[in-house]
């Protein structure tokens, strides 16, 4: 079964908090949707998260970070194995592919 990761604006609800966007992302796309790291931009706590398209591809580059061998990155499919979503404390979203 293929799913869908693309994601429109216009079909997103607007949202007035980070839990609220972060609830509708995880009902959409589940244990795909992971938190990254949160940090602070522009005076507001903003989370990132990453959409994980291809979690095989995506698992192996993650694991990679780990490991004291070091791992060459030869083609463009690891960055495209997921896309990073910003989400800050009022809700606005940002996609960064």
């Amino acid at each position: 079964m293929d799913q869908d990761f693309t994601v429109e604006h216009s079909q997103m609800p607007s949202f007035t908090s980070h839990e609220e966007a972060r609830e509708w992302f995880k009902a959409q796309f589940g244990d795909r949707f992971l938190l990254r790291m949160t940090d602070m931009k522009d005076g507001k706590r903003v989370n990132f998260y990453h959409l994980v398209k291809n979690p095989e591809v995506y698992q192996s580059y993650m694991e990679s970070f780990a490991s004291s061998v070091k791992h060459e990155i030869t083609n463009m499919d690891v960055f495209k194995s997921y896309t990073t979503i910003e989400i800050d404390e009022n809700g606005h979203v940002e996609f960064k592919d």
